[in-house]
């Protein structure tokens, strides 16, 4: 079963400061949406709701994985 990457889920331990940086933050906004939106997209091809190779579906794996690399880095330094 497919389902989405919610970063509430990916890092429980900084879900109150994700919360207070998506309303207090533009640029981790910014972050969080893009991350939100590529999980999504996700989510769409892994359950044959939009057509897409097996290519772009790895190729967004790979951006979410990076965003959730850089969201990572900024919740530890903020």
């Amino acid at each position: 079963m497919f389902k989405k990457h919610p970063l509430q889920e990916e890092f429980p331990e900084f879900e109150a400061k994700i919360h207070d940086l998506k309303t207090e933050n533009e640029h981790f906004k910014k972050l969080f949406e893009k991350y939100d939106e590529v999980d999504h997209e996700i989510y769409r091809v892994e359950s044959d709701a939009v057509p897409a190779s097996d290519e772009t579906a790895n190729q967004l794996r790979i951006k979410r994985l990076h965003l959730k690399d850089e969201i990572y880095k900024f919740l530890k330094e903020n």
